[in-house]
């Protein structure tokens, strides 16, 4: 369950970064991106279809939805957070942008708003 939450939470915050570079992102470009067979973000992509989180229109164009737009921007607000968190506590980027990707889909949402307020207020 939470690999595959963790997993889909990874597709909408790669669509997200890759739409504020191009307005026309493809499934390929998912692919790409993660390093994924483009069957398997195929069936990701479908799942998202059907949870309301992404629609692709007849040219292949990926686009999230309202709801998957608000996901996808708290998904990247957590991961921003944590990586500044963990660089606040000495981590080079590299090293806290790896290990924020891997933090931001396990924490809760109230361990979430306490790192955020000191990051805020650091």
């Amino acid at each position: 369950m939470v690999k595959y939450q963790e997993s889909e939470e990874m597709y909408l915050e790669t669509i997200l970064l890759l739409k504020q570079k191009s307005a026309n992102v493809h499934a390929i470009n998912v692919a790409e991106e993660l390093g994924y067979s483009k069957p398997s973000v195929s069936y990701a992509l479908k799942s998202l279809v059907s949870k309301g989180y992404l629609t692709i229109g007849q040219d292949g164009v990926l686009h999230l939805t309202e709801e998957g737009k608000n996901k996808a921007e708290g998904i990247y607000e957590r991961h921003t957070v944590i990586t500044k968190l963990l660089e606040i506590t000495g981590a080079d980027h590299e090293m806290a942008e790896e290990n924020a990707c891997r933090i931001e889909h396990v924490i809760t949402p109230e361990l979430f708003e306490v790192l955020k307020k000191f990051v805020k207020n650091g």
